[in-house]
């Protein structure tokens, strides 16, 4: 069934949902405040806004791809946010990483207007969000589910249905988030003492990416790296928020996460360094910046 979709937030995510749902012959409109995102997804044939408030009229569904809860709530519910443009009933499909509290909080305002509301971030990167391919951790109501139905089959293949209660689909996503910064900060770590020891990176990588102590981090990560390319599919200042939630979130429970803890602290000292907009597998100029190595993809 095709329906009146909102897609708000044209990053590197953000834009592979709303080519998705395109290409399943949905009618969308991708929001994004930067002009080369929309001219982007206006000759790929879409319709493209520079505001949520923008919107069709009766929209029936929109799929917040923002950074963070605060983006989120001033997307949906701000001077400029979207609630205005909805129709009755619609559905909101919350896909931003945030602390359970904020998804809650973000619920009650959405369900108080009159909408339904899903707890869905999303997981996959960016080749998989072009692909429809993206993994959703999802909490929400029957209804909801069966609203956002037609959105979550054009955007993923895996739909975890992780039950009713809002705030669960946050905190997997937070748990997640946990492993991936650990793993991109140890498949740095490892990667620049491979190259300080003297050890060939291609043949560093080769090696480990055919052996047990690979992970999809390393693989995805190390190969950007090699390459010099530090373009950001996902950046550093996104772990420093992420893994700031983790270390919040743990705080709340009176629970230690020590590696996440010192995880943040290399993603922060990377954002220190003026890398915060570069790709984060690029965490890895931190040991640079110790140690003087030589990246494979330096000049």
């Amino acid at each position: 069934m095709a329906m009146k979709v909102g897609v708000i937030g044209l990053g590197s995510m953000g834009m592979g949902a709303a080519l998705s749902l395109l290409r399943a012959g949905h009618d969308v409109t991708g929001c994004d405040m930067r002009q080369a995102a929309r001219d982007e997804f206006a000759a790929a044939g879409g319709a493209a806004a520079a505001r949520a408030a923008d919107l069709p009229e009766d929209t029936e569904a929109v799929v917040v791809l923002v950074v963070n809860a605060a983006q989120t709530e001033a997307a949906l519910f701000g001077e400029g946010g979207a609630a205005r443009r909805l129709k009755p009933g619609a559905v909101i499909v919350s896909s931003a990483t945030m602390a359970p509290d904020a998804a809650r909080a973000l619920s009650a305002e959405a369900e108080g207007r009159g909408f339904l509301y899903l707890d869905a971030p999303v997981s996959g990167g960016a080749v998989k969000a072009r692909a429809g391919e993206m993994t959703v951790m999802g909490a929400g109501s029957d209804a909801a589910f069966s609203a956002a139905q037609p959105v979550l089959d054009a955007i993923a293949t895996r739909v975890w249905r992780l039950g009713s209660e809002i705030g669960i689909g946050a905190t997997v996503k937070v748990v997640h988030q946990l492993l991936a910064g650990v793993h991109i900060a140890v498949a740095a770590e490892a990667m620049a003492l491979g190259i300080r020891a003297g050890a060939d990176p291609r043949a560093l990588y080769d090696v480990v990416t055919s052996a047990a102590g690979n992970s999809w981090m390393f693989e995805n990560r190390m190969a950007r790296v090699l390459e010099g390319d530090d373009a950001p599919r996902s950046a550093v200042d996104i772990f420093v928020k992420d893994l700031g939630l983790v270390t919040e979130m743990a705080r709340g429970l009176d629970f230690p996460v020590p590696l996440a803890s010192q995880a943040q602290q290399l993603f922060t000292a990377a954002r220190a360094m003026g890398q915060g907009g570069k790709d984060d597998g690029f965490v890895i100029r931190v040991w640079q910046a110790m140690t003087g190595i030589k990246l494979p993809g330096d000049a």
